[in-house]
C-alpha cells in the first residue's frame, strides 16, 4: 500500500507577525494546505492522505478539509511529534496500528507549505521508492554555495556541480524507515535535519528524483507574494 504524508507542523515564524501558521494562510481563495492535500488526494494510487499537525491545530484542520474535499474520508488528520521525525514516525505508527505494516508499505512524505508539487514528481517519487527504498527530490544548486565553519570566513567552496538543493516530496519504503530510526541513538536523533540524513547517516542509499524550481516551499512573506503570481498564472494546474 500507498500512503501520502503530508507534513504541517511549522508555527510560520519567519513569516512576520502572522499569528496564523503559514501552511493556513490563503493562497488563491483557499488556504495553502489544502492546495497541497489536494494534489495527493486526487491521485487513485494513494490508500490514504495522513496529515500531521501541531495538536491545537487538528481540530481546525479536519473541519477545513471537510469543508474544502469531498469525500474527505480518504483523509485522516492526526498530531505530529516535536520534532520533523518525530511526526514522520508518529505517521508509520498511525499506519502499522490501521492498516498494518508490510514489505511493500510506501509513504510519500511532503510539506504542506509546496502547493506546486505536481504530478509527475510525485509518481516518479512512488516509482522509485518502491524500486530503491528511499529517494529525495532535488534541482541542481544554482549559485555557488559557501562553507563557513565559524560563520566568519570561508572555510571552502565545494564543486556546484555536484551539488543539488533538497526539496519534497522524500518517499521510503514505510517498514526501513521505522527500523532505521528505531535504531538512532538520542545523540543521532539530535542532529537530524529530515528523513533522508537517516539513511544517509546509516550508509543506506538515497536515490535522486528530478524536481522543478517552482516547487518551492512557502517560508517567508515574499515567498508568499511569489505564489500568488504564480496562482494568478495557473501554476497550480500545470503538471
Amino acid at each position: 500500500m500507498i500512503f501520502a504524508v503530508v507534513l504541517a507542523g511549522g508555527i510560520g515564524s519567519r513569516m512576520g507577525n502572522s499569528d496564523t501558521p503559514k501552511q493556513y494562510l490563503d493562497l488563491g481563495g483557499k488556504p495553502i494546505i489544502v492546495h497541497t492535500i489536494e494534489k495527493f488526494y486526487v491521485n487513485p494510487k494513494f490508500e490514504h492522505v495522513i496529515v500531521l499537525t501541531p495538536e491545537s491545530w487538528v481540530s481546525h484542520t479536519s473541519n477545513l478539509i471537510k469543508k474544502s474535499l469531498p469525500n474527505a474520508e480518504k483523509i485522516t488528520v492526526i498530531e505530529g511529534g516535536s520534532t520533523r521525525n518525530e511526526t514522520l514516525y508518529n505517521a508509520i505508527k498511525f499506519i502499522e496500528k490501521n492498516y498494518g505494516l508490510s514489505d511493500d508499505t510506501i509513504i510519500v512524505t511532503h510539506d504542506a507549505v509546496r502547493p506546486f508539487v505536481t504530478h509527475r514528481i510525485i509518481e516518479e517519487n512512488i516509482e522509485a521508492a518502491i524500486k530503491y527504498g528511499a529517494t529525495d527530490t532535488v534541482v541542481p544548486a544554482t549559485d555557488t554555495i559557501v562553507e563557513s565553519l565559524d560563520k566568519e570566513k570561508i572555510s571552502q567552496i565545494p564543486n556546484r556541480a555536484t551539488l543539488f538543493q533538497g526539496q519534497t516530496p522524500q518517499s521510503f519504503n514505510a517498514m526501513k524507515l521505522k527500523k532505521l530510526y528505531e535504531s538512532l541513538t538520542d545523540d543521532e536523533k539530535d542532529i537530524l535535519t529530515d528523513a533522508c540524513k537517516i539513511f544517509v547517516m546509516k550508509g543506506e542509499p538515497v536515490y535522486l528524483v528530478e524536481g522543478e524550481v517552482f516547487n518551492m516551499k512557502i517560508t517567508y512573506p515574499f515567498d508568499l507574494k511569489v505564489a500568488k503570481t504564480m496562482i494568478d498564472g495557473d501554476a497550480l494546474k500545470g503538471e
